[in-house]
């Protein structure tokens, strides 16, 4: 018997997140592993009188191509994936590994490479969503690979997830719109901020945010959300900040990540594992060294770390950082083939400045 929690997830991604209507092309893409949720956000968009199309990889082939692509294999980029990427309505994007290690020996240099090349793909990408010609949504599927990182049986895990999206309540989408009307008052006080400081142990640094945008994260491009974010101005980035989790990104872990800014690029990277990885990334391309994005976790319902960041950036009472790419709708100008946010803990001792004045302590807003 299917849980029936997957049909409630998937009626909350495809009519909520994405807003699927009659006539939509909706692309939907994971493994197979991910079957039961493909499977109900598929009907859900048929029943809408959608086009989806399913679009299910092999997770292995990530590692095969990594290992043993040569130089030009890595800079090509496939027509089929520009269309694509132009001609989709709404994508939903379904997460889940069987393996989250799979790609740990592998050479740091092709993932720069990669990133490099499909940079244009993903800013082209990014236009689309930001100019609202189409709709990107990802979530999670419960696994045993992702609920052994985060030490959790299946089950719990799987409780986990979904209550961070709120799967378990009567009525899901009054809750989500809950949650952006309370974010809504703190984004309109943000919005006319000129400068922020970020201040912990190991932390000072700030940066300039005036004309930039604060984003309403409420559940209609990531599932779970809870987030609030703008692109700082991209020379503006002061300082240093220590990261308190793990950063993980493209499959691999780096620890203990340290970084000094000047002028809004990374001058200097330290980390205690993984560093050699953090300096290929950062030197993919131009922006990669600069931050595209600095966000506030809102979730309060989300209070342990998993070594998963569509959960780790949302938890209440840190911050994040992304590397690279700016988000458009932010007013970041960034452009990078990267977008790698890392999170810091603000639950002990620290403090946002707006303006040279408190407006966030110990992990919440005094706003």
């Amino acid at each position: 018997m299917k849980d029936p929690r997957y049909g409630a997830l998937a009626k909350l991604l495809i009519n909520y997140g994405l807003e699927v209507e009659k006539g939509d092309l909706v692309g939907i893409m994971g493994i197979p592993l991910a079957a039961p949720l493909i499977e109900a956000a598929y009907r859900e968009a048929l029943t809408l009188g959608a086009h989806p199309y399913v679009r299910v990889h092999l997770p292995s082939l990530q590692e095969i191509y990594l290992k043993t692509a040569k130089k030009h294999q890595l800079a090509y980029v496939s027509p089929i994936s520009a269309f694509e990427t132009e001609k989709v309505d709404k994508v939903l994007s379904i997460w889940a590994e069987e393996n989250t290690k799979a790609l740990t020996n592998t050479d740091p240099a092709k993932h720069a490479a990669r990133s490099a090349a499909t940079r244009d793909l993903f800013v082209r990408f990014q236009e689309r969503e930001a100019a609202g010609e189409m709709k990107w949504c990802g979530t999670q599927f419960p696994c045993e690979a992702s609920a052994q990182d985060a030490e959790m049986s299946l089950e719990e895990y799987e409780d986990f997830v979904f209550r961070a999206c709120r799967v378990h309540l009567t009525d899901p989408v009054a809750a989500w719109r809950r949650v952006h009307n309370s974010q809504a008052k703190i984004c309109r006080k943000l919005d006319r901020v000129r400068k922020i400081r970020i201040v912990r142990e190991d932390t000072d640094l700030t940066m300039r945010v005036e004309g930039r945008k604060w984003i309403n994260c409420d559940g209609q491009v990531n599932m779970p959300d809870g987030e609030i974010y703008t692109g700082p101005l991209e020379d503006s980035v002061e300082g240093t900040i220590a990261f308190s989790f793990p950063a993980c990104y493209g499959g691999r872990e780096v620890e203990d990540v340290r970084l000094t800014f000047r002028k809004g690029r990374v001058t200097k990277a330290t980390a205690s594992k993984g560093l050699d990885y953090l300096e290929a990334q950062l030197a993919s391309d131009e922006g990669a060294s600069r931050v595209g994005e600095f966000a506030i976790g809102t979730n309060y319902g989300i209070q342990r770390f998993t070594k998963n960041t569509l959960f780790d950036e949302k938890i209440g009472g840190t911050i994040h950082m992304a590397m690279g790419a700016s988000i458009p709708d932010s007013g970041g100008t960034n452009v990078s083939g990267i977008h790698w946010d890392m999170v810091t803990d603000m639950r002990d001792g620290g403090r946002i400045y707006a303006d040279g004045k408190i407006i966030y302590k110990d992990g919440k807003f005094t706003i």
